[in-house]
């Protein structure tokens, strides 16, 4: 693909998604995946191209939310493990199989996710419950994460803040813990189909790399009921439009 004078496009487009993904916790692999399915590149090398990107962009975000406190480093590490296998065996399932039979359970779940987030947005006392199988949630999140192309901020952020999370160090820790999972994906995808696309993937990871420290510093400093409202508008638009477009089909 010659993209041209479309390169500071996907720059922007990189910049926006890290953005989104940085301060809610969530977006940047479904933002760039919709994008480039959307352009006609097989499911695989979509993943592998975003997944290559993310390990520039997640490596900044996680630094950047662990310079200004956002991180909960045991919470990490139970995430990380079992999101590194997840990762692993689905990269390896995706270039084997089609995930698309899965997606609208996910899509159903994440739904009901939305509402308790929008819930707790509105005022609405949710008690502040752990999630108990952290490393079960990293597992489907990362497994997900790498069949998808994107997942892992929407299943693992969205759970811990509906289970009453604290809103900054559940966003900056699922951010930091993605990285190492990203890794072991993209590294999966490396020795499996290999990664091509390389200026997509130069302009994804330029875009993120500016926008992960700016992103960082929003969650930081934005109101709490502010950041669940838009995680929470988030998620009810993309498993709305992704159970929608899967009943359609």
């Amino acid at each position: 693909m010659d993209l041209g004078g479309d390169f500071m496009l996907f720059i922007l487009i990189g910049l926006f998604a890290q953005l989104v993904d940085g301060a809610l916790g969530m977006a940047y692999g479904l933002v760039s995946s919709s994008i480039l399915l959307a352009l006609g590149l097989p499911p695989a090398a979509v993943s592998a191209s975003v997944h290559t990107a993310e390990v520039f962009t997640t490596g900044v975000s996680g630094a950047s939310h662990g310079l200004l406190g956002n991180i909960d480093r045991r919470l990490m590490l139970r995430l990380a493990v079992p999101g590194v296998i997840g990762g692993v065996i689905g990269a390896y399932v995706l270039t084997q199989l089609p995930g698309e039979a899965i997606r609208p359970f996910v899509y159903a779940y994440l739904l009901v996710l939305a509402l308790l987030i929008l819930l707790r947005a509105v005022g609405r006392r949710i008690p502040r419950n752990e999630v108990k199988r952290v490393g079960v949630l990293g597992f489907f999140a990362g497994l997900l994460d790498a069949i998808g192309g994107g997942g892992w901020g929407p299943i693992a952020t969205s759970t811990l803040l509906a289970k009453g999370g604290e809103v900054r160090t559940s966003i900056g820790t699922v951010s930091a813990s993605e990285f190492v999972v990203t890794l072991a994906i993209s590294i999966t995808f490396l020795l499996t189909v290999g990664v091509s696309h390389w200026r997509i993937v130069l302009a994804l990871l330029l875009g993120g790399v500016v926008a992960a420290p700016l992103a960082a510093m929003l969650v930081k400093h934005l109101p709490e009921r502010a950041v669940l409202g838009a995680v929470g508008a988030l998620v009810l638009g993309i498993s709305v439009f992704q159970i929608s477009h899967a009943l359609a089909g």
